[in-house]
């Protein structure tokens, strides 16, 4: 494989632009700074085909980086490899307003072929190619220039062992037939929704407890206050004030601006600077939120209670054993609050009773809530096993039998 240089220089960027365009997939990676500012700063691009790898430095004076970006977010024909892509697309989104597409995750691809809930890229780099990776560069402020040969040498790597490991990772897919699985999922990392910033969205990623519109009004509002501010001082939201100290806020307003001193999480200055001025306003004009807002009520069916909270450990159960039996991640299949719902009696609109996902879980959690599958251990491991209809028949029995004696016995004490 050729390794470039790291391309400062416009024509040469084009160039190799205009020929991973003809390839059938590139690797693409991205090394960014987001600490202290609220933008990301993209610093290094890496990206690589399996002939040929390169390092783009986009903060090299008059660098042009359309031809780039184009590949990635234009040429459909080019499948774009990431490994846990999801800030690398957000990065790129940023810079055009589009999503990387096609798109593949390895990440992810993993869930489908193992248990790995997560893997890391190093993982990943040792368990198919047998490599250690060089992690003395991974803290390195990537910022700063010059780039050392060994950072340049340790970004394009990670590019180098993508390229050759997505075409094993596929050949182990297509073996297993798992493809589809992740058609979901690859759309939900490309989706562009994920990554628009919009302020007046922003009171949705708050935990907030309750429902009220009046509370609800005034998160959103000083939500959307804290995302300009934090826009127009280039700093992480976080700086400004964090979710809990909003939602604090929301829930119990100060009268005065005198009472932000109060505030856990905010300091003695807000009690009369110009930022504590501007929160006060903005939670004064607040307005509750309208009912076309209002965050939709999770499908819920009955209370879980001590019986439901039951059935759903027993699903976890069945969840962990139906992925080690398959060698999937169990996180691919469904999610906790999920497996509460099915135990508390909803049947509607969950994922895991549609398409794929209740073929190989769903179909045989169902049974389980239903009394028609249990469990055994044969030698020594846990398994499921089918309730044949004599079973259920005896049991049902045995459970009429046992009020029957409950109440001969409530009879005789009477009698006594």
């Amino acid at each position: 494989m050729k390794i470039h240089t790291l391309i400062t220089d416009s024509d040469e960027l084009a160039q190799l632009c205009d020929r991973l365009a003809k390839s059938d997939f590139v690797a693409v990676d991205t090394e960014f700074m987001r600490e202290n500012t609220y933008w990301p700063e993209l610093c290094l691009v890496q990206i690589a085909n399996t002939e040929e790898a390169a390092a783009i430095d986009p903060l090299a004076s008059g660098l042009d980086m359309t031809p780039l970006y184009e590949l990635l977010t234009d040429n459909h024909d080019v499948l774009k490899i990431f490994h846990a892509g999801g800030q690398d697309v957000e990065i790129i989104f940023n810079a055009t307003g589009k999503t990387p597409s096609p798109i593949f995750d390895t990440q992810i691809a993993m869930m489908a072929i193992s248990q790995s809930e997560q893997i890391g890229y190093s993982n990943l780099v040792e368990s198919w190619l047998g490599l250690t990776i060089d992690k003395g560069a991974r803290f390195t402020d990537w910022s700063r220039r010059p780039l050392t040969e060994r950072q340049i040498e340790y970004a394009i790597g990670d590019v180098t062992h993508l390229s050759k490991i997505f075409p094993k990772i596929l050949q182990r897919l297509i073996k297993t037939g798992r493809g589809m699985w992740l058609n979901q999922e690859m759309e939900k990392l490309a989706d562009p929704d994920n990554y628009r910033n919009d302020p007046t969205l922003a009171w949705r990623r708050i935990k907030a407890a309750g429902r009220n519109p009046q509370m609800l009004g005034r998160l959103k509002a000083i939500a959307e206050w804290r995302e300009m501010e934090a826009q127009g001082k280039n700093i992480p939201r976080g700086r400004i004030a964090r979710d809990e100290t909003l939602a604090d806020l929301a829930s119990h307003p100060p009268k005065q601006q005198s009472d932000l001193a109060k505030v856990r999480g905010l300091s003695q200055g807000w009690r009369d600077n110009d930022i504590g001025k501007r929160l006060m306003n903005t939670i004064a004009k607040a307005q509750p939120l309208g009912d076309d807002e209002m965050p939709p009520r999770q499908p819920r069916g009955a209370p879980l209670g001590k019986e439901g909270a039951l059935v759903a450990d027993l699903l976890k159960l069945l969840l962990k054993i139906r992925a080690r039996e398959i060698d999937v991640a169990a996180r691919l299949l469904t999610r906790s609050d999920e497996l509460e719902m099915l135990a508390s009696g909803v049947r509607k609109n969950l994922p895991i009773l549609e398409g794929w996902r209740y073929e190989v879980f769903g179909k045989d959690a169902l049974e389980l809530v239903e009394g028609r599958l249990g469990f055994a251990v044969e030698k020594g491991r846990l398994k499921m096993t089918r309730v044949s209809e004599d079973e259920e028949i005896f049991a049902s029995a045995g459970s009429d039998d046992a009020v029957d004696e409950e109440t001969d016995e409530s009879g005789d004490d009477s009698e006594s």
